[in-house]
């Protein structure tokens, strides 16, 4: 009897071991249809980025190859240089730099001004102005490029920088963004910091926006896109080619019969100077973004 039961014992833990072995594997085999499954989505997403990058350094002869070759057999810049022979790509490219620029720091400045407000202050109408900021996220973005136009056309701010800046310079998105986050903020640290007699500004600027940096970067990226790639605004209110963002440059050049006629390797050398600013971003505020991302669902 005694030898039954130091057998089940035994018994017992070769049983759960064994359980424990299997589950390990189907949690590996799972794991690996994941990651293939994700691996897959990533090339299928990466293809043709990749072969717009590449063909931007192909000669002609490897763009017009049948079958098409992927990596270039010569490397070089000559698609760039003719570019640059018929478009006024340096000053494209300033006027987006400086319109993105210019809306990123107003989205970052205004939106978390509001946002605070919103979070941490209270003021007569402060719900139905939240309230406002929730309804605009539901408008749709072509739904308000009519009113926009007629609004800059009675400024006369049409074909200007003011036109491409102004009607960007705050949006709905990133006060909600902002206001979610900056109300995580311990009160007890603002109250704090009042009673040692410091002002609303001194709390907002000095406490508030250092403990928010990954909001705040997660709201660049989402801007300094938008802006950047922004193309059918710019179109609408510029018609001065030396106001033309590089998009809207691009695209005007693409669609010029003189100009664009056998030119796949200059759009192409194009269509990755566009690009690279946005990779630029990424790279420098990944760190913040993936934070800000990693805790948006904790707000």
């Amino acid at each position: 009897m005694s030898t039954a039961e130091s057998t089940r014992p035994a018994t017992g833990r070769a049983g759960s071991q064994s359980t424990r072995e299997a589950a390990r594997r189907r949690e590996r085999s799972h794991k690996t249809l994941i990651y293939t499954l994700l691996s897959i989505g990533l090339l299928v997403m990466l293809a043709p980025f990749g072969w717009m990058a590449l063909s931007a350094f192909k000669t002609t002869e490897d763009l017009t190859a049948s079958p098409p070759v992927w990596i270039p057999t010569e490397w070089t810049l000559q698609h760039f240089r003719d570019l640059l022979n018929v478009l006024d790509v340096p000053l494209h490219f300033l006027n987006s730099t400086f319109v993105a620029v210019c809306v990123t720091a107003g989205n970052l400045l205004f939106c978390s001004m509001l946002g605070y407000a919103l979070a941490k202050l209270n003021f007569f109408g402060k719900r139905p102005i939240f309230g406002l900021v929730l309804g605009a996220l539901m408008v749709p973005m072509n739904l308000m490029l009519i009113p926009k136009f007629v609004l800059m056309s009675q400024f006369g701010l049409l074909d200007s920088y003011a036109a491409l800046i102004l009607p960007f310079a705050a949006g709905a998105f990133g006060v909600f963004l902002m206001r979610q986050f900056i109300s995580s903020v311990p009160d007890e640290l603002l109250d704090a910091a009042r009673v040692d007699g410091a002002n609303e500004w001194f709390i907002y600027w000095r406490i508030v926006l250092p403990l928010v940096k990954p909001a705040m970067a997660t709201l660049a990226i989402f801007t300094f896109m938008g802006s950047w790639n922004n193309f059918l605004w710019p179109l609408i209110v510029t018609n001065d080619p030396d106001k033309y963002t590089l998009p809207v440059a691009l695209a005007t050049f693409a669609i010029d019969p003189t100009k664009s006629e056998g030119s796949n390797g200059m759009l192409m050398a194009g269509a990755f100077l566009v690009v690279l600013p946005i990779l630029l971003v990424f790279i420098v505020l990944q760190r913040y973004f993936t934070q800000g991302i990693a805790t948006a669902g904790l707000k």
